[in-house]
């Protein structure tokens, strides 16, 4: 795996300056048929930084997409979010996002913070042409005359690396999946949010087609200098990607840090599983070990620790108490936290990683 070049020249958690983004005891429950309540995301506290990347990483059900759509208010009906989201614009507005409603949360959806959804067929509407998709978006949320949209629309298409003049023109389903993806990228950024969440935006496409996705992601980031939250479970994306990592589990955060505090030393037994179930890309080819079981039902969920029945670490503390997310005190730098009682004895050996 290789890490982004341009993470060591952005904000990591801890450091200077206020955070884009501050999001403290986020949940997000689901009230089932039966009138039972399951917490899909379970008291998440993050910071994201101006210009900064964040990659949310975990197997699939762990709450990643919950969370992303928690955070612009998409949940569906059944859905409810609660806890604290505070987005601080950049001409010194602070928002409550939780707390808005009606014509005001339109606008913080595309206009401060924008979301490139899963499954990029799925996103469009298959009678529509792009020209008609990027209209009716530009026009939701401005006043922008039909040259103004012609001419952003081009811009952004031809930054993600597609031809607006054959593009436009087309429907959903005469382009190829890498292309609906790059065109759903340049949409999401047509009013200049400051914030984007990709959920899984290489999912189901071929290797070469996700490289061309994860160049234009970084040209596209180090030109608009727009903040990212990156959610997938492809670890290698992640490393490429992001400047700083949160591993999430059963609906909580477990442990988070800087790109390369979480890849060549994790300090969760999940985030070393997780690492240690990739092959690497250089070196010899060591034991690829995967991690025991499945994850839990988020409507019984095992008391103490949640990881605690897959864990080769867990001792019968662990079922006492779910341990909170606190700081690494033993290693070099900041911002690295876990949530787990034996740290300490959580290690990657490198000779055979």
């Amino acid at each position: 795996m290789t890490t982004t070049s341009a993470g060591a020249a952005r904000a990591v958690r801890g450091g200077a300056g206020k955070p884009l983004l501050s999001i403290r005891d986020f949940k997000v429950e689901y009230r089932t048929g039966a009138g039972a309540v399951v917490q899909a995301v379970r008291g998440v506290d993050l910071d994201l930084y101006p210009g900064e990347s964040l990659a949310l990483v975990g197997e699939s059900g762990c709450g990643k997409t919950t969370f992303g759509l928690g955070l612009l208010r998409l949940l569906p009906r059944l859905g409810h979010a609660s806890g604290k989201v505070i987005f601080n614009r950049g001409d010194g507005t602070e928002i409550d996002v939780l707390g808005l409603d009606g014509r005001d949360l339109r606008k913080f959806r595309w206009r401060d913070a924008a979301m490139v959804f899963q499954g990029a067929m799925n996103a469009f509407n298959p009678v529509l042409k792009i020209r008609g998709h990027m209209h009716d978006t530009m026009r939701a949320h401005t006043k922008a005359t039909k040259q103004e949209i012609e001419e952003r629309a081009a811009e952004l298409l031809r930054l993600v690396r597609l031809e607006p003049e054959r593009v436009m023109d087309s429907y959903p389903h005469e382009l190829s999946g890498g292309m609906r993806q790059r065109v759903l990228i340049a949409m999401s950024l047509l009013l200049e949010p400051e914030v984007l969440i990709l959920d899984e935006p290489t999912t189901a496409l071929d290797i070469l087609t996700q490289r061309s996705v994860v160049d234009v992601l970084h040209e596209v980031r180090e030109r608009l200098g727009f903040s990212m939250i990156f959610i997938s479970h492809d670890l290698s994306l992640a490393a490429e990607l992001a400047d700083r990592v949160a591993t999430m589990y059963a609906g909580r955060i477990i442990e988070t840090g800087g790109v390369r505090d979480l890849f060549y030393r994790p300090r969760h037994p999940y985030t070393l599983g997780l690492i240690k179930a990739v092959p690497p890309i250089v070196g010899d080819l060591p034991d690829l070990e995967s991690i025991p079981g499945g994850p839990p039902s988020l409507a019984a969920l095992p008391a103490g620790c949640s990881f605690h029945p897959r864990c080769k670490f867990a001792t019968e503390e662990c079922q006492e108490a779910e341990p909170p997310l606190i700081p690494i005190t033993d290693e070099p730098g900041d911002g690295h936290e876990v949530a787990c009682i034996h740290s300490g004895d959580v290690h990657l050996d490198r000779s055979a990683s």
